[in-house]
């Protein structure tokens, strides 16, 4: 789907659009959602401008009650990340509807006209954010930040990362952290390790999302023989299930890290190796 969906995303650079076409597209279910969304997200990144004008036709488009959460919460994301501005036009009554009760609720303008003349008319009385040819993150941290935020345990073949109360802010946070860890799996003397991950307290903001999803799929298909995350705040669990529908990942996510050690050890079995002692594990990882 997310390649058929190519032609409905469409970039004006002369007027630093982008206008997606909903028109006559039925979300179904919270899958199509995420697939849809993914795709945009990757659009945009391809780009190299993280910042745009939304201009979304939403003539004819519906919207199930199943896909209704994941729909408000990954469009509220991607306005976050990368909106200066979002217009709609031409909406059908229900989804207009729709949008209006949770523009109300969420505290957003909805900016819902009737035709792509007006909508346009409105774009253009917006500013601009954007400063410079392309926007260049400041970074937030350096590598002693990550360092102790990293273990290997060869007995158990477990890496650790430790993502516990850190903010990714944007995405040159996550490359920064992401750089680091492949140089430390680089120099740790095996290629491929059980990915024990604690999320407690993690924030992932909308802005580092596109990237954070990409790296940590592109580090897992290189160097993971099997990830497990544990304690992860509401909002980062949801995102990542929700991220996990479109992406073909088993979330594999897990109320502590003994609940999610104990999962490791199954997938070790799984994968040929002899039996550890969670305690022990637990005890030279903690």
């Amino acid at each position: 789907m997310a390649r058929e969906f190519d032609d409905r995303i469409q970039f004006d650079q002369d007027r630093q659009v982008m206008e997606v076409d909903f028109s006559d597209f039925t979300f179904d279910s919270s899958e199509t959602v995420n697939r849809v969304y993914d795709r945009i997200e990757g659009r945009i990144a391809a780009t190299g401008e993280e910042l745009w004008f939304f201009l979304i036709n939403l003539n004819g488009t519906r919207i199930d009650s199943s896909a209704w959460v994941a729909y408000a919460r990954r469009g509220r994301a991607l306005n976050l990340a990368h909106s200066m501005g979002t217009v709609r036009y031409d909406a059908s009554p229900e989804t207009a509807a729709q949008i209006e009760r949770a523009a109300r609720t969420e505290a957003f303008d909805p900016n819902l006209l009737t035709s792509r003349a007006d909508a346009l008319v409105r774009i253009g009385q917006m500013p601009s954010r954007r400063r410079g040819p392309r926007v260049q993150h400041d970074p937030n941290y350096v590598e002693t930040d990550f360092f102790h935020r990293i273990s290997f345990d060869e007995d158990s073949r477990i890496m650790e990362a430790d993502f516990s109360w850190f903010t990714f802010h944007h995405s040159r946070d996550v490359n920064d952290f992401y750089d680091h860890i492949e140089a430390r799996i680089a120099a740790s003397g095996y290629d491929k390790w059980f990915f024990l991950i604690n999320y407690e307290g993690t924030q992932i903001l909308p802005a580092a999302w596109v990237q954070y999803a990409h790296r940590g799929k592109t580090l897992n298909i290189a160097h993971s023989l099997g990830s497990v995350r544990f304690a992860p705040g509401s909002e980062t669990e949801a995102d990542i299930r929700l991220r996990a529908e479109s992406q073909d990942f088993r979330p594999n996510i897990r109320n502590t890290r003994a609940e999610a050690l104990a999962r490791i050890e199954e997938m070790r079995m799984e994968h040929g190796y002899p039996a550890t002692a969670i305690g022990a594990v637990s005890a030279s990882a903690g």
